[in-house]
């Protein structure tokens, strides 16, 4: 496996977790009294994961100069 794919792979990984975090902080944020520090620290992975996510995408993608 290339470095590449290796680094397909774990954007993958990435996404899904991201995905699975926005179904987790839905429902969290759902219930009659929503526990606020757990849903803070959902939403601070899930922040994390997104740059993490850009970062990934941006060296996969080959600069254009223009």
């Amino acid at each position: 496996m290339n470095d590449q794919e290796k680094l397909r792979e774990r954007l993958e990984l990435l996404k899904s977790e991201h995905r699975d975090l926005d179904d987790a902080i839905l429902a969290l944020a759902q219930r009659a009294v929503p526990d606020m520090v757990q849903l803070a620290r959902l939403k601070k992975r899930k922040l994390v994961l997104k740059d993490d996510i850009t970062r990934l995408e941006s060296e996969l993608l080959p600069d254009i100069i223009a």
